[in-house]
């Protein structure tokens, strides 16, 4: 069973070792006494849940056929919760199944914000829904073929302390400490991070070093 939280990466589907601090955003009217215009402002994590859930309802997906899975804790409607910090694990795997298909799972952890990860997850889909208006019905399948969900690791599973720092096992000692401060600038409650996700960075550290 596919579990919303923790996040449940899909077997065989490689990490990006490199993240990138890539913002989506959305346009916004502004006005004043003079004119009127549109503003980019930054995206939201209700924002790109939604976008997510509009795209796959969009590709005839229901709400009970499709799970965010992601290091986030979940509300009451079993969707991540929107205030708190990002996870040390940003990664997302949608997993969502169409009537009489097999389930399908696209993944991205490319950015260091869930919600850009999200946000990237429903373009790509948009994307391909594109393929099929443009009467590429065929290929669109054959595309998201390569999507079908394999067993997926079991949730839950705690990644090793390299996994979570992002650098090779074995790593020297400097670069297990550079790559700690920098992962620090996210993670640290005082930095919009949280406590628990601060505290697993801290902890990898110290398994790394001693390694």
């Amino acid at each position: 069973m596919i579990t919303a939280f923790p996040l449940q990466w899909p077997a065989g589907w490689p990490r990006s070792a490199i993240k990138s601090a890539a913002k989506f955003g959305k346009k916004e009217d502004r006005h004043n006494d003079q004119r009127s215009w549109k503003e980019t402002v930054d995206l939201t994590m209700a924002d790109a849940i939604k976008r997510v859930r509009d795209v796959l309802g969009r590709m005839g997906v229901s709400r009970d056929d499709f799970v965010i899975s992601t290091n986030l804790k979940l509300n009451l409607a079993g969707l991540p919760r929107v205030d708190q910090g990002e996870p040390i694990d940003a990664g997302v795997a949608v997993y969502w199944q169409a009537a009489g298909k097999p389930q399908t799972v696209i993944a991205i952890d490319l950015y260091y914000r869930v919600r850009d990860n999200l946000a990237a997850i429903a373009a790509t889909l948009e994307a391909m829904r594109a393929i099929e208006r443009h009467g590429g019905a065929r290929l669109m399948e054959r595309a998201f073929t390569g999507f079908t969900a394999l067993p997926s690791a079991a949730p839950g599973s705690a990644p090793s302390c390299w996994e979570i720092l992002d650098i090779p096992p074995g790593a020297a000692r400097e670069a297990i400490i550079s790559k700690f401060r920098e992962l620090a600038k996210n993670a640290h409650p005082d930095l919009g991070g949280s406590e628990e996700a601060f505290k697993i960075l801290c902890n990898a550290r110290d398994e790394a070093l001693k390694a």
